[in-house]
């Protein structure tokens, strides 16, 4: 059994890590942390888990006592932890910052997208969780990476739901303000294009194209439905191929032929593509739910990985039915 802390455990994160490990078979959660919510109740929190969890948050870190922590922190925190407290030397860490994400010299961090570093996170003490918008534009990439066939600029438009910013309050997040409304923010200069480029670096050293990335925040809670555009005179049935064969090993990416839409993700670890061509232009279609394979579904899955588990236990998720 992995005995598992978590901090930063009252957020939506923390709260979608919660309700995993509590059916995860081979979990157990020995705390949940968050200083504001100490002596709550989880449940009282994160309502959903009535009668599935009888956890107390508390303000403390027993890290002598569990096998596992996770970081549902917000940004800077892991970083600010890392540098002021000795950790325990078998202690196993995942964050789901973005503190670590981008590779140096300076950090033992392992960035942890399963489809591209498998081998490696099973064997790592420390895994770096990817960006959601970042996992939904790169697993629909790699394949091409790895076929070192992205040698123009790629167009991206992704919308996401309210969730990807958080559980704290804040002017766009507010019901009527995101309601029945769009807007784009941090055009071309989303803080997750660095970790894009290095993963497609990783598989095709030449990459030197710009990713031209247009976020959008949506008037729904949760998901990520993202279209790329790519100049590639391929033919479509050989791009197909080439992705069911890149995917062939991995459990939850899917290549679909015919469109897709954010329903079939929601509340599941899986990211569904799409593949068109329209001329010279290849259309890819990428959709997860950005809490799940975005964010937490992702670090179960990492979890499984870094103790030789089968990679789905505790991720055998379904959408709704509507």
């Amino acid at each position: 059994m992995i005995k598992i802390g978590i901090t930063g455990a009252a957020g939506y994160t923390g709260g979608e890590l919660i309700r995993l490990l509590t059916k995860h078979p081979e979990a157990e959660i020995i705390f949940a942390n968050s200083s504001s919510n100490a002596g709550n109740r989880v449940a009282d929190v994160h309502e959903g888990l009535y009668g599935e969890c009888d956890l107390t948050f508390t303000d403390a870190l027993p890290l002598d006592g569990i096998d596992l922590l996770f970081f549902c922190t917000a940004h800077g925190e892991t970083r600010k932890f890392m540098e002021s407290h000795t950790v325990p030397e078998k202690l196993k860490i995942i964050d789901l910052s973005m503190d670590y994400r981008i590779a140096s010299s300076g950090h033992e961090f392992l960035y942890g997208l399963p489809e591209l570093n498998r081998r490696a996170i099973c064997k790592a003490r420390y895994v770096a969780n990817p960006g959601c918008f970042a996992t939904c534009i790169q697993l629909g990439l790699l394949p091409l990476a790895k076929q070192l066939m992205l040698n123009g600029d790629i167009a991206v438009n992704a919308i996401t739901g309210s969730t990807g910013a958080g559980a704290k309050p804040g002017p766009t997040t507010h019901f009527s303000w995101r309601n029945d409304n769009m807007s784009i923010y941090k055009a071309f200069d989303h803080q997750h294009v660095p970790e894009i480029i290095q993963s497609l670096k990783q598989l095709q050293n030449s990459f030197n194209s710009g990713i031209d990335f247009i976020p959008y925040r949506g008037g729904f809670a949760r998901g990520i439905f993202a279209t790329l555009v790519v100049k590639n005179k391929t033919s479509l049935e050989e791009i197909v191929r080439i992705y069911e064969e890149y995917y062939a090993r991995d459990s939850f990416v899917h290549i679909i032929d015919r469109n897709i839409d954010l329903k079939q993700v929601v509340n599941t670890n899986k990211c569904l593509i799409h593949l068109e061509k329209h001329g010279d232009k290849l259309l890819i279609v990428s959709c997860i739910d950005n809490l799940l394979k975005g964010a937490s579904g992702q670090a179960v899955h990492n979890m499984n990985l870094m103790f030789g588990l089968e990679e789905t236990i505790g991720l055998t998720l379904k959408p709704s039915a509507f």
